[in-house]
């Protein structure tokens, strides 16, 4: 029996956090089997700019605020003192040493399967940890959908 908790990551600028954010985070906490969802504040998405971008402290604080009365969604602002910029492979690699009692789920739209072959360590990332993942406008019909370690969850657009 798999006593390790499953955490699920939902990685972001969130700039700023919305009500968007906020449903998916508590589909994929009240309607999957993770035990909690951590909203991972991302000071530089290597896909995006900076420019334009609240500072990640304050981001931080905003997304605490909106999740403040939930008991399954946690902050985190563990990739504040990673290298930047940010690799979803390099904050995995971080948390599985810091909490080796955990189990951790990439929590990702549906969109960013298009261009996941082009992430950092893509492979280990999907065959070590899995997505769950959720509709999103413009989605594709990627054959990562039948990947084994990826979850396909329903979720409104």
């Amino acid at each position: 029996m798999d006593t390790q908790q499953k955490i699920g990551l939902f990685f972001g600028s969130f700039n700023p956090i919305h009500i968007g954010h906020m449903i998916i985070a508590n589909i994929m906490a009240e309607n999957t089997d993770l035990q909690k969802v951590w909203f991972v504040v991302s000071p530089q998405n290597p896909f995006k700019p900076s420019k334009g971008l609240l500072h990640e402290f304050d981001r931080y604080d905003l997304v605490k605020a909106a999740i403040a009365d939930h008991y399954k969604l946690e902050a985190s602002d563990v990739e504040f003192n990673l290298p930047k910029p940010s690799y979803t492979a390099h904050t995995l690699a971080h948390l599985t040493e810091k909490f080796p009692c955990k189990h951790f789920k990439v929590i990702s739209g549906e969109d960013n399967l298009t261009n996941f072959n082009k992430w950092k360590n893509h492979e280990h990332i999907i065959n070590e940890f899995g997505l769950y993942v959720y509709p999103r406008p413009h989605g594709t019909n990627s054959e990562l959908t039948r990947h084994p370690n990826v979850r396909m969850i329903e979720a409104p657009l």
